[in-house]
């Protein structure tokens, strides 16, 4: 029951915020609820398919309460336990697994194809998935080596001059790679790892030139490559290797021109062993909070779009206007005074 409520009753609180119109009360061992028939079945519904989480091995959290209710609102025939899946990875005490039907399909893809693109905003779990995959690769002898890469820009600031060797100004950007390896494996096995080359955190800039044999490739913040960056990294692609690219294409930094993310959407649509894998609001993993400030921004680009594109078709109108044809063959008379 414990492990079912979570800490101060979180996960009944989460419940509760869920399904407004169901009464649910605890005492011991026992749950009761109140309301409708088709609320409380729904509740229950939701609490058995926990319990079946729990018992299956799951590390229940607020996120995989909110995320279960949510497939099984849209679905009351899907089963959250099972569609969720065993883990990807499990390091460090720690269960790494999809949290939403969104993540299992961006997984699953990544399973099936070659290279697979996860597009989608913040929180969605786009690198840290495709992480897990690719040191889960590294342990079954899969691939030979991890490659983790980003383009080397500025978010919308303007850091100048950083002292310190080539490597310690490029780190600064690297540095959420860093910070997801750390979750994954043993620190100290991390620079270990790094010397002999078989994990490699470099800036895209170093990709050029290069053939990635039997390596899984990870491309992050592609959103903000240009499409000449796109076409150079894809390209690099060798035998026995995988390549996952993610971003937002809502966070461009790009100081101007096309990016590189949005454009491959359109070039590669269709072709075999690409997947395109889009994540939402709905599939983000972090602070419920995030899920709601990402919906608020996507409404307000949106009504933004829509005043742009009012005010085009306004001023094409404005300037049409009517055209004054000149009589043909003589001249308008002159009135005499």
């Amino acid at each position: 029951m414990v492990r079912l409520l979570g800490p101060d009753d979180r996960y009944l609180s989460t419940i509760e915020a869920a399904y407004p119109n169901v009464d649910v009360h605890v005492r011991g061992n026992d749950v009761t609820l109140g309301g409708s028939a088709d609320d409380v079945a729904a509740v229950r519904r939701l609490i058995d398919e926990l319990q079946l989480a729990l018992r299956t091995g799951h590390d229940l959290g607020e996120t995989e309460v909110a995320t279960s209710a949510r497939m099984l609102a849209a679905d009351s025939s899907v089963s959250p336990s099972a569609q969720l899946g065993a883990p990807i990875l499990t390091a460090r005490n720690k269960s790494i697994r999809a949290k939403s039907i969104g993540q299992k399909d961006y997984v699953d893809a990544i399973d099936d194809n070659t290279i697979v693109f996860g597009i989608g905003p913040a929180g969605t779990g786009k690198t840290y998935l495709a992480m897990a995959k690719a040191v889960r690769a590294l342990q079954n002898k899969e691939v030979e080596r991890i490659i983790l890469t980003r383009p080397a820009v500025e978010a919308g600031e303007r850091l100048g001059f950083l002292p310190g060797t080539l490597t310690d100004k490029i780190d600064p950007y690297l540095r959420p790679l860093y910070d997801a390896l750390g979750e994954m494996l043993d620190p100290e096995l991390i620079p270990k790892m790094l010397a002999a080359g078989t994990i490699e955190v470099a800036p895209l800039a170093y990709m050029r030139g290069r053939t990635l044999n039997a390596s899984f490739v990870v491309l992050d913040e592609a959103q903000n490559t240009t499409p000449e960056q796109m076409k150079m990294f894809l390209t690099r692609l060798g035998f026995g290797s995988k390549m996952v690219i993610t971003g937002d294409v809502t966070q461009i930094d790009l100081p101007a021109g096309t990016s590189g993310l949005k454009l491959v959407t359109r070039v590669l649509d269709g072709i075999d062993d690409i997947h395109f894998a889009y994540l939402s609001s709905a599939d983000v993993v972090r602070h419920s909070l995030v899920g709601r400030i990402v919906d608020a921004y996507t409404d307000y680009d949106a009504q933004k779009q829509a005043l742009r594109q009012e005010s085009a078709e306004a001023r094409e109108f404005a300037t049409r206007g009517p055209q004054r044809t000149p009589a043909s063959g003589r001249n308008p008379k002159r009135s005499s005074s």
